[in-house]
């Protein structure tokens, strides 16, 4: 299935751009690599679900949650009161289940 896509276009000064190519990041390893980052950030800001990041990376999910990980970013960050929340629809859930 073909996805459509929207091409987006960054600049940045050509004396960076030459020195990161003398270090031989190129323009496809770079707009690769500037998907990655993006896609990790908009997941960290929770713009964007897991699924939908990992997408936008150009990697499967599981690499995405690897990705995550070596740049120490949590794939599960709740906050105390989404625990909380989360905790008490299991034990209701389990209540239930036992009836």
């Amino acid at each position: 299935m073909a996805t459509d896509m929207v091409a987006l276009e960054t600049q940045i000064p050509k004396d960076i751009f030459l020195t990161l190519q003398a270090r031989g990041l190129f323009k496809e390893s770079l707009a690769e690599r500037s998907r990655q980052l993006l896609a990790l950030r908009l997941y960290q800001e929770r713009t964007l679900s897991l699924g939908k990041a990992a997408r936008l990376a150009g990697i499967s999910q599981w690499e995405f949650i690897d990705f995550l990980s070596d740049n120490n970013v949590p794939v599960i960050d709740h906050s105390e009161e989404e625990l909380i929340t989360e905790f008490e629809a299991v034990g209701k859930l389990a209540g239930d289940l036992g009836k």
